[in-house]
């Protein structure tokens, strides 16, 4: 497929697709999923952030829980007071 094509397909304009191929970090990841659904690879995107398989987001997520800290408990000695 020309570029005119898959941009023409994507539903995207010439210009977004080239900054797209040369990886400038202004375009909208819309345009990369429907790129990638034009070139009919829009199947490899199933794993991305799958929440089962995400070990490192599961790890970080797991570090900025809040961490419980029990209340001390008094002593069971009857003539405390």
């Amino acid at each position: 497929m020309s570029i005119a094509e898959v941009a023409a397909k994507a539903g995207i304009n010439r210009n977004t697709l080239n900054a797209l191929e040369l990886g400038k970090p202004g375009v909208a990841i819309g345009a990369h999923i429907t790129v990638l659904w034009a070139l009919g690879l829009d199947r490899t995107l199933e794993g991305v952030a799958h929440p089962d398989s995400d070990t490192h987001g599961k790890t970080l997520e797991a570090s900025r829980r809040p961490v419980r800290v029990r209340k001390s408990q008094k002593s069971k000695n009857e003539c405390d007071f």
